[in-house]
Parts: C-alpha cells; structure tokens; sequence
C-alpha cells in the first residue's frame, strides 16, 4: 500500500492595526458570513511577502508592505481533512484604491478593536483570526531574513512592496 503524501495548505495572513483598530475582512465562506483577516493561500511561483501584498490587495484594495512575521501557524480543523500552515505578517498598508472590486466572496472590509473583535468570535472564519491578534499584541514579532526563498521562477523585483529577490 502507498501512503499518501500529506501536504499543507499554505495560506498567508495580513495582520494591520491603525489607531487600536484591526483591519479585517467580512466574508462567505462555507455558506457563513464571516470575519478573518486579509489572507489567503500562496500561489505557484510566488514568494511569501508577493502572496501578503496580492492577497491584501485584491481582498481590501489596499496595498500592504510585509515588514515583520507575527507567527507561523499550522492549524486542522476538525470539520476538515485539510491542514493549514499560515504565516501572518505585520506591515504597513500604502495606496488604497476604494473603486477596486473586492474579490469574490468578500462582502467588506471591517476596522475592528480587540474587544469587537472578541465579540464576534463566533463569526472568526479560524481560530487563527483571535490567535494573530493577540500574539501581533503580545510583542510576537519576527525579521523577514527568516524566510529564504530558492525557486527557479522568482523574479527579483525592485518594488519592495510585492517581493525580494531569491536568495541561495
């Protein structure tokens, strides 16, 4: 018998806190309007911080600089077979383009303190949604030197915004 191959999801998470307020997402996902923040599954060729900046992007029309890592998450629910391994990242939102369509699903973007956030726990997409929150509160805070990425096809790009160039 061959055993099957496990491999995660790997998604991406923006964490952006302006004025004691985090910047969520309200969303359809699994038949449920629900809160997470702008995240979403890193695509083939694409580094980390590419998958932040695009994700941000086409869920808030903001443009978003990765700056530091907040935590890297592995996380299976129960009602899925699948497992998630999420990297969250702490950076700064740029240019927001407001007439931008949101991508499909996403309803709004929501400003939100803790304490709402708390509140609406039980419309939290994951766990990870209160998890990043709290460690981003706690000081939880990582360089981007961590992460190396050796791919044939990154191309070094000269807008911080979107990528670094591969390193060896």
């Amino acid at each position: 018998m061959t055993a099957m191959v496990w491999k995660p999801d790997v998604t991406v998470a923006a964490v952006v806190e302006r004025d004691g307020k985090f910047l969520l997402v309200e969303e359809r996902a699994g038949g449920r309007v629900v809160l997470n923040q702008p995240a979403g599954h890193l695509e083939h060729s694409e580094t980390l911080q590419q998958a932040i900046a695009r994700e941000t992007l086409e869920e808030t029309g903001w443009t978003f600089v990765a700056h530091e890592i907040v935590g890297v998450y592995l996380w299976q629910p129960e009602h899925l077979s699948k497992t998630f391994l999420r990297i969250a990242f702490r950076g700064q939102l740029g240019d927001h383009d407001p007439s931008r369509p949101l991508d499909q699903g996403i309803l709004r973007t929501r400003w939100l303190d803790r304490e709402q956030l708390m509140a609406a726990q039980a419309r939290h997409r994951s766990p990870l949604v209160a998890r990043c929150v709290d460690d981003y509160l706690s000081g939880a805070r990582y360089p981007l030197e961590l992460l190396t990425h050796l791919m044939r096809s990154v191309e070094s790009a000269t807008d911080e915004t979107t990528s670094i160039a591969a390193s060896g």
